[in-house]
């Protein structure tokens, strides 16, 4: 009996990769006819007869190059999906309003369900109010308060001054309000078919959401969306003294005098680098081995001196002991190479990570599991171990980006009204890390490569041979790219540089669709941006750049 099957294909560019696509497929077990190849839709539809498995067709793409996988359904992207309605009052509840239940609102409304919220807090979650959005904003106040000393340029003055604080947090707070109101109750307002009950709710059962006043709103299927808060390590005293988080800092009536962060990844760095050049005496301590952990260690051993440069302490492989209070400062004691050292500030911040919100949500009578770090455990398609519902955003866990929990969100929504229909992938997810210089990564690090089976290639190309980083007078940081040499298609990219951020989708787009280094050094590349380092990196995995003239090929 024959089979249609669609499947999923990751690096096609052009005609030759379908005929190439396609003759993989034909000499898979089992395949029958190969029906269509589209590398503009990324996928492929096939017959097969009864011997064929998802795992002989994967492989016999994989061998060809290219990344497939076989979905689920049998519908070829871009053909209306179906909502399978269930009854209830609704088709989808869902429990948060923050970025995942927002994007999971939308894609369900565009589908045509019908949606309750329920939000209990304050509606956008975590990145517009505290998270992304204010931290960023006071990163830029910073920064321009910083430039304004510390730049390259002759002849123009330089002068400081004591920054005005509370001016500074007001802008922070209306740009809060403006983005909360225009890209939530604005857009919410917009789809009729979904509505929001501003209060609390839990899990009843897998098709049942009880509110806070006590009514329970019956639905086909349920989407837990509840996010995540900031986590304190176990430190002995900590909780006896209280601390700032992520959240409280913001929010300070009056900028310190001196500041203690204990954690250097994403958030504690970003704060302490703001608050540094605010004016505040800043001390970092980090308990691995160096900065931003769970980057290269190019990357983190860099920025670690790049922000001693600036004067911040920064302490990383150190194992904090004790956290005492008295007298209005805080003493934390740490061991650093076999010796007990103390830092002393006015105010300690702690950002050691984030834990999922599975607490006070009914989820422990639903039959839904949860993962050592209290995170909701899900399957490829955001399905719960109950088969009635589904989680999204910092709530099943890391990674924990807005862009990642919006894209969860719809997805889930999508799964659970039209069946399991989108796997959850996180291939080529980009990073960044927003200190300056920025940090920003996809793929794999070195070592990381060959820890997958590949033989890496790597290039290093510092920014001092980046013609816009020498006319901007800031030549901090590297572009490096990894390579797989059997292929030479690009595998990791690792960035430091003043708008790390803005170079990084490029070598995105390059590890999803499967790009080589000559498809990068091949590319147009506007002269005097940042984005030029992607190409001459490229250049640097065969040639010398400094032997080149401006814009060679």
């Amino acid at each position: 009996m024959k089979h249609e099957l669609i499947i999923e294909v990751r690096g096609m560019t052009c005609d030759h990769c379908e005929r190439t696509v396609a003759r993989a497929l034909q000499s898979a077990p089992g395949v029958e006819a190969v029906l269509e190849v589209s590398h503009a839709g990324a996928f492929a539809r096939i017959t097969t007869r009864p011997e064929a498995t998802p795992a002989s067709i994967e492989s016999a793409v994989a061998r060809a190059g290219y990344q497939a996988r076989v979905r689920a359904d049998k519908q070829a992207p871009g053909v209306p999906a179906v909502i399978s309605r269930r009854g209830g009052e609704v088709d989808l509840a869902i429990v948060g309003g923050g970025s995942a239940g927002f994007a999971a609102a939308i894609k369900a409304a565009e589908l045509g369900a019908r949606v309750a919220m329920a939000e209990g807090g304050t509606l956008g979650g975590t990145c517009v109010n505290v998270g992304c959005v204010p931290s960023k904003t006071l990163i830029r106040a910073a920064e321009a308060r910083h430039r304004r000393v510390h730049h390259g340029f002759k002849g123009i003055s330089a002068t400081d001054g004591r920054p005005d604080w509370a001016t500074v947090r007001a802008q922070k707070d209306e740009l809060v309000l403006e983005l909360r109101q225009g890209k939530y109750w604005d857009v919410l307002r917009s789809y009729e078919s979904v509505t929001l009950f501003e209060q609390r709710a839990e899990i009843a059962s897998g098709h049942g959401v009880r509110l806070a006043d006590g009514r329970t709103l019956t639905a086909g299927k349920i989407l837990v969306s509840t996010g995540a808060s900031p986590w304190a390590a176990p430190i002995p005293g900590l909780a006896e003294v209280g601390y700032l988080d992520n959240v409280t800092a913001m929010a300070l009536e009056r900028l310190p005098e001196s500041l203690i962060v204990i954690g250097a990844s994403a958030v504690g760095l970003e704060l302490a680098q703001m608050f540094a050049r605010l004016g505040v005496k800043v001390t970092v301590l980090e308990a691995l081995p160096r900065v931003v952990p769970g980057e290269d260690p190019d990357i983190g051993n860099a920025v670690g001196d790049y922000l001693r440069e600036e004067g911040l302490e920064v302490h990383a492989g150190v194992q904090i002991e004790q956290v005492s209070r008295a007298g209005g400062r805080y003493t934390v004691s740490f061991g650093d190479a076999g010796q007990t050292r103390a830092a002393r500030a006015e105010q300690l911040l702690v950002a050691t990570g984030r834990r999922a919100n599975t607490k006070g949500f009914g989820l422990e009578t639903v039959g839904v599991t949860l993962g050592k770090k209290g995170e909701l455990v899900v399957n490829e398609f955001l399905q719960t171990a109950n088969p009635d519902i589904y989680a999204a955003g910092d709530v099943i866990g890391d990674p924990m980006f807005v862009y990642v929990a919006a894209y969860g969100g719809s997805l889930a929504a999508e799964n659970a009204l039209t069946g399991n229909v989108r796997r959850y992938d996180l291939t080529a997810l980009p990073k960044v890390t927003f200190t300056d210089p920025a940090v920003a990564s996809v793929g794999f690090t070195e070592d990381q490569a060959r820890a997958q089976g590949i033989e890496p290639l790597v290039s290093k190309l510092p920014l001092e041979h980046v013609p816009r980083s020498l006319a901007a007078r800031d030549t901090r940081g590297f572009v490096k790219l990894v390579a797989d040499a059997a292929t030479r298609k690009i595998v990791g990219a690792h960035i430091l540089a003043a708008e790390a951020g803005e170079m990084i989708t490029e070598p995105a787009l390059a590890i999803r669709f499967g790009l080589t280094i000559e498809d990068l050094t091949s590319s147009f590349h506007p002269y005097l941006t940042l984005s030029e380092g992607i190409k001459l990196a490229a250049q640097t995995f065969t040639k010398d750049v400094t032997r080149l003239s401006c814009c060679a090929a």
